[in-house]
């Protein structure tokens, strides 16, 4: 079915209304239905789109999920009649199977041309037999049905007493259930993430610029960000707005939608302020002095939210009062609204506490401060007024609306402020569903007048600039024409000097470096996986022969025989022939001695393997295991021969068993379901990599149902991608690059000739040398540079014909893998302005975040590294001596390798940060590498173990340099639990690591903390040496070098290293 419906939910919903209603009294809110025998729902044709919602339409669309146009509901005591057409009575037959509270009769009408049926006379004589019917007398509708029931309803001689439902419906709709709170807060989610990240940047443009743009011009501009436009000229949502807020991962834009029209004002406005919800943005320019009011509210799945600012340009010392006001009355106001409070008693408590702080403003303030909110934009039964008595509850939703009209500023203008939010009712106190540009901070701007300039500047040719701290962000100064828009406040300049960047990053990535730790926690609990879904290692079973038959005939001679087909070195041992299966051979050694030739054959068995390998696990521990045979013999070039067919069988073997695990994850894709009917879009004329085997030429892409088709130009040899494979797509443009790109990065890896493809990609290069450049007859009849000229802009046309020929066609893949697959698929572009150099594989490469990802398209191999997959990114190599630095991204699956890019310009140092903490990615930062091999494989063992001895903290936190003092406590506590019997000579190196601290006094205090464990300096050593690289040691020592006098005046001091030295080589000499 096309529609399905929720009848688990809409039967709970009709208990709700069955329940409320056979308890309903004269004294509560479904009074007004206490005395009726029944309820009456109707509805006709749909509203138009700039109608408000109806509240039949609303009931309707909270009980069933959907609207139903044209369908009539009747609630009786013992029975629900639904009168509709034949194509909607298949969608409503769900909720009769859905075992309802009161049995369902679904009264079918006829279709066109069809004879009529009983369906209308049942349910007006249904109607009809009640004498008090509660329905919604207020609303009119029109349609086919609505004239046929009033016909109908005009012959019958006695009609039921009817008396309104409206509150009951408010009342039913008023409490939301969580499946509710779960959809308004996403639409608040969008609400605010629109104000924050889009109208509050562009209000602050146009105010800097001066721009002159109308009211109604920026609301429109707002308006785009949702996308526009269907079919073929859909433009989806602006992603780079919308990728910035919390939870909007999921969101389903087709079910996105204005309430309203964002309104504008300005003092510039003609009609004046207007604090309605109905009021409209006017085609007067904005005003770039004064108060400017906002308010934008957003629904999604029919749900609203509703929020509204005040932004006042050069303020006088009174509205920065009223404003201040407005924010504390909104605080009061929160902790009165609670569960059990009357809406009359929130207003009075309003007018109480302006009565108190400003008594002058209880006049301009406004009639009522809100009302519920949810699938209607404001609900007329819960008004927070002064005459209703309506009571409170717990997960009632409110817009609360605060405001002052009709204000004077000193120049006898009027004004108003207003101050907008949806809330959530508790048992307590209310909170917050938006929230965002509210402070003084954030909606407050100054302006020097020119004077003030002019004086500055007569300063400051006198005396000399003051030179700002540079280890601090400077006030960032915003022009407004010819005046200077200092700051946000008056106090903004100390306060954006004292909180730079690096703090504010430092505090955000506190957060989420707790966050991970309880995620992590909670992820590998005893109550779920704690030592991480994968099995041990275990000793494979090999059958070389399923009997003595099966041996071949060279083993009936009692020689040794090597079997390629079954794999096997058949031994003799004692008169026996016993074959060894070439899986549990190491390896094989040949020596000469004297006149005999020796030949050793070495078994793989438990409890040989050295070094970081691991040990294989047996199932029986009490087992004997041969480790090798030795065989002798006068015949050397029959072992010379013996000992290269085992060598080269092993190798064959090794190498199919690495070729096999390669291909584990390569999928077999289903058939590409062709389109019919019309010819399949086409981007003709490109490249794919990797490369077809033949002769380089271009081809075509195909977009069919289920997936991409690329044809080679004679048809020969064709790739084929079906869309439930595709994990990304990305397009990237030519703008300063020679290729134009659409990039596909699957999900499994397909094969393509006798290759392994995790990527697909097609391009044309936007370069065009069919021209010639010494010279042409233009020439004789040009002078200057006029050719030049005109070539530079035929190809400035032609990269922009390019670039939208490619991106119109990734835009159509896109909105075919999301009409094939169900989920959306969004088409990235990456961020050339965010990119920065480093050497993920061998090559130094330009990498460009996208919104998703961080790739590098241009050249293969390609890397590709979705966000979302990263647990943490450790920054490594970060030292003032050094150039380049190293950044090591942790994927959330532990058993994936974590990708090495390297020598990263310390030049984007602070840029790599500030792209890390925008996309939510903890970080770490340190001077040496660390040893990832070890690390990895200690938290595989046990990853709950792991996060309940502090997870990620051993790497220092946050990344920021005041937490390096805690970093050999925090590395000593993750590391007591490792294994001790590490060779002696990694204390050299755990002294390099230990002397490349910031600072003497935080190396000295790390120390004075670890010694409280027990731990000698050697002890330390080893263990910090465990998981750094050893080759970090050199580059240590090398930079110490560089540093020449100062460092060794250093070493003199109490530091880590030169407190281990005595202690190492104390221990023994070599």
């Amino acid at each position: 079915m096309a529609v399905q419906l929720n009848k688990t939910l809409i039967n709970a919903r009709l208990k709700t209304i069955y329940d409320n209603w056979n308890n309903a009294t004269q004294n509560d809110e479904f009074g007004i239905i206490a005395d009726s025998d029944a309820l009456l729902l109707l509805s006709g044709d749909p509203a138009g789109e700039d109608e408000p919602v109806r509240k039949g339409t609303a009931f309707q669309t909270w009980l069933l999920g959907y609207e139903f146009p044209s369908t009539f509901i009747l609630f009786d005591k013992n029975n629900i009649f639904i009168l509709c057409s034949a194509s909607k009575a298949k969608f409503l037959q769900q909720i009769k199977d859905g075992n309802p509270p009161v049995p369902i009769e679904i009264l079918v009408q006829a279709r066109a041309k069809e004879p009529p049926t009983d369906a209308l006379p049942k349910f007006v004589d249904a109607y009809t037999s009640h004498k008090r019917v509660a329905t919604l007398v207020k609303e009119s509708y029109s349609g086919k049905l609505i004239t046929e029931w009033e016909q109908a309803l005009s012959k019958v001689a006695q009609q039921p007493e009817q008396v309104d439902l409206a509150p009951a419906v408010s009342a039913y709709m008023a409490v939301k259930d969580e499946e509710e709170l779960k959809i308004i807060r996403t639409a608040a989610n969008l609400t605010s993430t629109l104000l924050i990240h889009h109208i509050m940047v562009k209000l602050e443009t146009i105010l800097d610029k001066e721009a002159k743009i109308t009211h109604d011009q920026f609301a429109s501009q707002i308006e785009l960000r949702i996308g526009t436009g269907e079919g073929d000229d859909a433009k989806g949502p602006d992603m780079r707005i919308w990728s910035k807020g919390r939870g909007l991962q999921d969101v389903d834009w087709g079910s996105t939608e204005f309430c309203y029209t964002p309104i504008i004002q300005s003092r510039s406005t003609s009609t004046g302020y207007d604090l309605k919800s109905t009021a409209i943005s006017s085609t007067d320019p904005i005003a770039h002095k004064g108060v400017i009011l906002i308010a934008v509210g957003m629904r999604y799945k029919s749900y609203c939210a509703n929020l509204g600012r005040s932004v006042i340009v050069d303020p006088s010392k009174e509205q920065e009062d009223i404003y201040n006001l407005l924010l504390s009355l909104q605080s009061e106001l929160m902790r009165e609204m609670k569960d059990g409070v009357t809406a009359r008693e929130v207003y009075q408590r309003a007018l109480e506490y302006i009565k108190d702080k400003k008594p002058e403003l209880e006049k301009h303030f406004v009639k009522n401060v809100g009302s519920v909110i949810g699938l209607e934009f404001r609900d007329s039964a819960y008004v927070l007024s002064s005459k209703n008595a309506r009571h409170l509850k717990t997960n009632m939703v409110f817009n609360l609306s605060l405001g002052f009209s009709d204000l004077l500023d000193d120049t006898g203008k009027k004004y108003a402020l207003h101050l907008i939010d949806t809330v959530r009712v508790g048992p307590d106190k209310a909170t917050f569903l938006t929230d965002g540009a509210k402070l003084p901070t954030d909606t407050l701007f100054y302006l020097n007048t020119a004077d003030d300039q002019v004086d500055d500047q007569a300063k400051s040719s006198k005396n000399p600039p003051t030179k700002l701290p540079t280890n601090g962000t400077p006030a960032r100064n915003k022009t407004a024409g010819g005046k200077v828009l200092r700051n946000k406040t008056r106090s903004a300049a100390q306060e954006e000097v004292l909180q730079s960047t690096a703090a504010k990053i430092k505090e955000h990535q506190a957060e989420l470096h707790a966050a991970l730790q309880r995620e992590g926690l909670a992820k590998y609990s005893e109550n779920g996986v704690k030592h991480g879904e994968k099995e041990g290692k275990g000793w494979k079973r090999f059958q070389s022969y399923k009997g003595e038959g099966a041996l071949p005939k060279e083993a009936e001679a009692l020689r040794i025989a090597v079997d390629r087909k079954a794999q096997t070195i058949v031994l003799p041992m004692h008169g026996f022939a016993v074959p060894f299966h070439i899986n549990t051979i190491k390896n094989v050694s040949k020596n000469d001695e004297g006149d005999f030739t020796y030949l050793r054959i070495n078994f793989q068995t438990p409890g040989q393997l050295a070094g970081k390998k691991d040990d294989t696990p047996f199932e029986d521990p009490d087992s004997t295991f041969i480790r090798s045979v030795t065989y002798r013999s006068a015949d050397s070039h029959r072992f010379d021969t013996i000992s290269k067919q085992i060598t080269d069988l092993k190798k064959e073997v090794n190498k199919r068993e690495q070729q096999k695990k390669e291909m584990a994850d390569v999928i077999e894709q289903d058939v590409l379901v062709e389109i019919k009917g019309r010819r399949p879009h086409k981007l003709p004329e490109v490249f794919v990599r990797p490369a077809l085997d033949g002769k380089r030429l271009p081809g075509e892409v195909e977009i069919h149902q289920s997936g991409l088709r690329y044809q080679s130009p004679m048809g020969s040899q064709k790739i084929d991608v079906l869309f439930s494979n595709i994990k990304h797509l990305f397009f990237q443009p030519c703008d300063k690059e020679l290729l134009v790109i659409v990039h596909i990065h699957l999900k499994a890896p397909i094969m393509i000739g006798k290759r392994k493809a995790h990527d697909i990609q097609f391009f044309r290069e936007a370069s065009d040398v069919q021209f010639d450049e010494t010279g042409n007859r233009k020439r004789k009849h040009r002078y200057g540079d006029e050719d030049e000229i005109e070539m530079e802009q035929q190809e400035r046309r032609r990269r922009q014909m390019l670039n939208k020929e490619f991106k119109l066609f990734a835009e159509r893949v896109a909105e075919a893998a999301s009409t094939s697959t169900g989920d959306t698929l969004e088409v990235d572009i990456p961020f050339r302005e965010l990119s920065f150099e480093g050497v993920p594989f061998r090559t130094n490469v330009r990498l460009q975040p996208t919104t998703e990802c961080l790739v590098h398209l241009v050249d293969p191999p390609f890397l590709v590294v979705t966000l979302n997959e990263i647990e943490i990114a450790s920054l490594e190599r970060v030292q003032f001596t050094l150039k380049q630095f190293d950044m090591v991204l942790v994927f959330k699956d532990f058993t994936r390798t974590p990708l090495h890019i390297n020598s990263i310009p310390s030049l984007q140092l602070d840029d790599v940060k500030n792209w890390l903490d925008s996309v939510d990615i903890p970080m770490s930062e340190g001077p040496v590498n660390l040893n990832w091999g070890p690390v990895m494989k200690t938290i595989n063992d046990d990853p709950y173990e792991f996060f309940q001895q502090g997870g990620w903290s051993f790497l220092g936190g946050a990344g920021a340099e005041s937490e390096m003092e805690e970093d050999s406590e925090s590395e000593s506590e993750f590391e007591a639990g490792s294994d001790e019997s590490e060779p002696e000579e990694s204390s050299a190196e755990g002294s390099v690591y230990d002397g490349s601290d910031a600072s003497d006094e935080s190396a000295s205090a790390s120390y004075d903390d670890a010694s409280d464990e027990g731990d000698d300096w050697d002890e330390l050593e080893r263990k910090a040496a465990k998981y750094f690289d050893p080759a970090d040691s050199k580059r240590a020592a090398e930079a110490k070098t560089r540093r020449g006098s100062d460092v060794s005046d250093d070493d003199e001091r109490p530091k880590k290293k030169s407190a281990a030295k005595p202690k190492a080589n104390g221990k023994g000499k070599r």
